[in-house]
Order: structure tokens, then C-alpha cells, then sequence
């Protein structure tokens, strides 16, 4: 059987050129749409100058270190208010009174503007903020503070 040589179609120069054409465009097109989202989403640098943070970041562990060896816990929760309240207690689990408790809530992709948080003790170890916090994801940073001992968190709140 012989096909029709009226059916038969000679793949050409042009018919060549139009597939090569239409892979580029949709390998530019996939590129561009994946180009602006990230360019969207991205919210912002992460350090100004990284050469300066990388010469600190022997005191960030030192640092992380001392931290750790004063053994305190922390308990960092949201209430039904979207408030954030913190349980603090020493390695023996004796609440720690009197400490001053500061944050600041960012949001991970940089779209809302920061949040700073203050907060007072409810009770002896326990201490609530002021403000609530937004519906969303958002990074908080805790400093706290008691006598000389310095203590810094970074909590993830949904």
C-alpha cells in the first residue's frame, strides 16, 4: 500500500522555523511569569551589607551560646484575642517575675508593615502584649530582658 502522494506533507524550512518559534515563545513566556512573581513576592533584602554581617556572626553565637546556658524556657503562645502571651520560667521551671518583655511581629514576605509589640506582666512569669496581632503568618522577634541576663526568640506565629 502506498500512501496518497497528494496526502503526503514535506516537512519544510518554514515548518521547522514556526516549532522552533513556538518552543522559544513558550520557554520566554513560562520564564517571564515566573520572573514576576518572584519579583512580587520577594519582600525585601535580608541584610544591607553581608560582608558586615558575616564579621558579627562569631558574637551571634557566642552570644546564642550564653543564652543557652542560662536555661530559661519560654512558652510563646497566641490567645483568642490574637494577643501574644509569654510563659517565662528559669531551667528549674520557677517563673521569672520582672522581666521586660519587648517584640516585633514582621510579616515573612515583607507585605505588611511591621508591628511592634509591648507587653506587661499579667502574672509572675507571665506576660501578655498590648496589641493583637493581624490575621496571617507573621516572624516574631522577642527580646527580653531581666537584670543583666538578656534573652532574644524568634517565633513563628500562625
Amino acid at each position: 500500500m502506498n500512501p496518497d502522494p497528494a496526502r503526503i506533507r514535506r516537512f519544510t524550512g518554514w515548518r521547522m522555523a514556526c516549532i522552533l518559534l513556538a518552543f522559544f515563545a513558550v520557554v520566554i513566556a513560562v520564564n517571564v511569569v515566573m520572573a514576576t512573581v518572584a519579583v512580587r513576592s520577594f519582600g525585601g533584602t535580608v541584610v544591607e551589607n553581608s560582608y558586615v554581617a558575616s564579621q558579627k556572626f562569631n558574637g551571634l553565637l557566642a552570644q546564642a551560646r550564653a543564652q543557652r546556658r542560662m536555661g530559661w524556657k519560654d512558652e510563646v503562645r497566641l490567645d483568642p484575642g490574637r494577643r501574644l502571651t509569654i510563659a517565662l520560667a528559669d531551667e528549674a521551671g520557677r517563673p521569672l517575675p520582672g522581666a521586660k518583655v519587648s517584640a516585633a511581629a514582621q510579616h515573612p514576605l515583607g507585605r505588611a508593615p511591621d508591628i511592634m509589640l509591648r507587653f506587661h506582666e499579667m502574672e509572675p512569669g507571665f506576660y501578655a502584649s498590648e496589641e493583637a496581632l493581624p490575621a496571617g503568618r507573621w516572624n516574631v522577634r522577642i527580646d527580653v530582658r531581666r537584670g543583666e541576663a538578656e534573652q532574644h526568640l524568634l517565633k513563628e506565629i500562625d
